[in-house]
């Protein structure tokens, strides 16, 4: 679910035959629960984690171990959701750990409740068992929950390190958002906070700095947190917006108990029914085409907007260009997830914003600043029609093209691109031979304007 891997991706419904085959081959290979010496069959999320990132991280735990063997993304969700709810149901307290002496003089300086710490190798070992217990039980019947059919998505996405020393962007691609957190179910468990009827998908890109943990941290909480939202049925753009600001103030605990200093970036989306909400922090971008022309969705943050830099001098700290704008001579963004030491200079309240979709909309992109500092807006269009004309309409490499031509113009950073199409690729290159703006796009015209900025919320 959060990678930093190149990936193509087609969300499909989950077949009657698919489910009970791979629940087969997966009992197979693990035809017991795991024995208190067997190795885990995918790595546990460090080696302690508070009670608070348990959901979050255990929801990805299980999705990267399934996903890794082709399970059906729809049952994928259905069993993480299923086994995290009956393990959140049980007493998690033989699990907790001691703090160490530092961690307890720090808390008694601060006269704060300690944070109550839980062994993360021995919570993946019950949670994997869970799950066994899970897929034991729906060999025999797979809910109907799991198998009933939802919107396909077709998502392309490829990330690169470029010349980078490491890789620091992650990315997610959930378009089985409701199954992954119950929201569409009924269900006993008290996960459960919103049920109705609304199809929802997520995706997200997030940029890190000074290390990879904030991004990934990002790229595994923030959609976890968003589903938490009593606001999310009613006003989705708020909850995205709230689920970044405490996806912040989780990593800042974090980070101090761990001495991370990293930061994120991040945009996301969330499409629910025919709305599409978007939220973001600091310079990841995304836009929208829309009949062959880009529909401009936000303005991203950086220490030169005018508003942005009179925020960071009320707050005491001050704007320099040294190689580009920086926050206090450091960092090139001014709001962020993480990066400890120059809060609340770089703050991590995210902006958001909505807009109703009326299927006229040809895709969503969604990258990192490593793709849109050499990429102007204008001429995304144009590189997919030409894409799609010599792919004779075939939209998974697409994201991979367009890597590439970020790369081709110079650019040194992690590149991340997400292409989630709202109609046929085929459907979008014989309009493309037919309507002028489109016509105009497939020339590589850089001249096209940008329209309908939405309200913003």
């Amino acid at each position: 679910m959060a990678s930093g891997a190149p990936q193509k991706s087609g969300q499909m419904a989950c077949s009657t035959e698919e489910s009970p085959s791979f629940l087969d081959a997966l009992l197979c290979d693990f035809p017991a629960p795991l024995s208190p010496e067997s190795p885990l069959p995918w790595k546990a999320p460090g080696t302690a984690i508070s009670q608070e990132e348990v959901e979050g991280e255990l929801a990805e735990l299980a999705l990267s171990f399934l996903l890794s063997r082709n399970a059906p993304p729809l049952l994928a969700a259905s069993l993480a959701h299923e086994a995290l709810s009956q393990l959140l149901q049980t007493d998690l307290s033989e699990f907790q750990k001691l703090p160490r002496k530092e961690e307890e003089d720090e808390e008694e300086e601060e006269e704060k409740a300690p944070v109550i710490l839980l062994d993360a190798r021995g919570l993946a070992r019950s949670f994997f068992n869970q799950l066994w217990e899970v897929c034991s039980q729906w060999q025999k019947q797979v809910p109907l929950a799991a198998r009933v059919p939802q919107r396909q998505w077709l998502v392309s996405i490829h990330a690169i390190r470029n010349t980078r020393r490491k890789m620091e962007d992650r990315h997610v691609c959930l378009p089985a958002f409701n199954q992954l957190f119950g929201l569409s179910q009924v269900h006993g468990s008290h996960r459960i906070l919103h049920q109705d009827a609304v199809d929802r998908a997520y995706f997200a890109v997030f940029d890190g700095h000074g290390g990879v943990d904030a991004a990934r941290y990002a790229a595994v909480h923030v959609h976890a947190n968003a589903a938490r939202r009593p606001e999310l049925p009613t006003d989705p753009a708020g909850a995205l917006r709230a689920a970044f600001q405490h996806t912040d103030d989780m990593f800042l605990r974090k980070a101090k108990r761990e001495r991370l200093q990293s930061g994120t970036t991040g945009v996301c989306a969330l499409v629910t029914g025919t709305t599409l909400h978007v939220a973001w922090l600091g310079d990841s971008q995304v836009i929208l085409v829309e009949q062959g022309q880009v529909v401009k969705l936000m303005e991203p943050h950086k220490p030169e907007r005018q508003d942005e830099r009179a925020r960071i001098e009320a707050l005491g700290g001050f704007v320099s260009h040294m190689d580009c704008w920086r926050v206090n001579g450091t960092l090139a963004v001014s709001r962020a997830i993480g990066d400890i030491f120059q809060k609340p200079y770089v703050s991590g309240e995210a902006d958001a914003a909505s807009r109703e979709l009326t299927g006229s909309e040809d895709y969503l992109l969604l990258a990192c600043d490593g793709f849109f500092d050499v990429i102007p807006h204008q001429e995304v269009a144009g590189l997919v029609q030409s894409h799609l004309v010599r792919q004779q309409g075939s939209g998974l490499l697409v994201a991979e093209e367009l890597v590439a031509a970020a790369r081709d113009r110079g650019s040194h950073d992690n590149i991340t691109v997400m292409v989630i199409f709202f109609r046929d690729p085929q459907e979008l290159l014989e309009g493309g031979a037919q309507g002028a703006g489109a016509s105009q796009a497939a020339s590589g015209s850089q001249d096209s304007p940008e329209t309908g900025t939405p309200q913003r919320s």
